[in-house]
């Protein structure tokens, strides 16, 4: 299946950090998610039912990510590629994960998470 949704630049403002001071305020997390999406019956019968609705997975990962505290980077995307694959049953995903300005000189750091590809 070479289908994929898409979904760059989603902003969460969340308590991350490795540092205690990180959870004294809110930082900003930006995912690009491609999730790939059998679109097959969507497309024979032009019905939104049969697509993966994107504005309801992308306000299902800000709840999560804005809804409780985590230290790693990498522990997000793990957990929010498990919610995903578990929610929605997608088999292959790509997430990354962007932290801006977590390193003064990089305008951005973060990680990848691929499954099923």
């Amino acid at each position: 299946m070479t289908d994929k949704v898409f979904i760059h630049e989603l902003t969460a403002f969340a308590s991350i950090g490795a540092y205690d001071w990180e959870h004294t305020i809110k930082q900003r997390l930006v995912f690009d998610i491609e999730m790939a999406w059998d679109f097959t019956k969507a497309v024979q019968t032009d019905d939104v039912q049969y697509c993966l609705n994107y504005a309801e997975v992308s306000q299902k990962i800000l709840d999560f990510v804005e809804g409780k505290p985590f230290k790693l980077v990498e522990t997000v995307a793990h957990q929010v590629a498990d919610l995903l694959q578990n929610e929605y049953g997608i088999q292959s995903l790509r997430i990354q994960l962007h932290k801006p300005k977590a390193v003064a000189q990089a305008s951005s750091v973060g990680v990848i998470v691929e499954r099923g590809y």
